[in-house]
């Protein structure tokens, strides 16, 4: 489990995870988030309380919107098995300076 904090108005990198898979609460703050799985794509927002999963191989990117940090408490199944777990892929969105990966 992990609790992580993406800055206001900033962009993570787009990944995949190759083995794990997530489950999501928001925590604070307000943004969106991408997925793409199986040429299905989706755009959800993200406001406290909110909770979603990313399933294994989904890609992914989320921004924060400008003025509150956005924060997430996330748990992994299985647990992260470490480096090379997630992979860069493009994304629809230019990962902002300060964006967490």
């Amino acid at each position: 489990m992990v609790h992580f904090t993406l800055p206001a108005g900033t962009v993570s990198v787009a990944v995949a995870h190759r083995s794990v898979e997530e489950i999501w609460y928001v925590l604070s703050g307000s943004g969106q988030l991408w997925r793409s799985q199986g040429g299905i794509e989706e755009l959800t927002d993200l406001v406290p309380g909110s909770c979603l999963t990313m399933p294994r191989e989904t890609k992914f990117q989320f921004r924060a919107a400008v003025g509150e940090a956005l924060a997430v408490l996330a748990v992994t199944m299985p647990p992260w098995p470490g480096v090379g777990e997630a992979v860069v892929v493009a994304g629809p969105w230019q990962p902002v300076a300060g964006g967490v990966r």
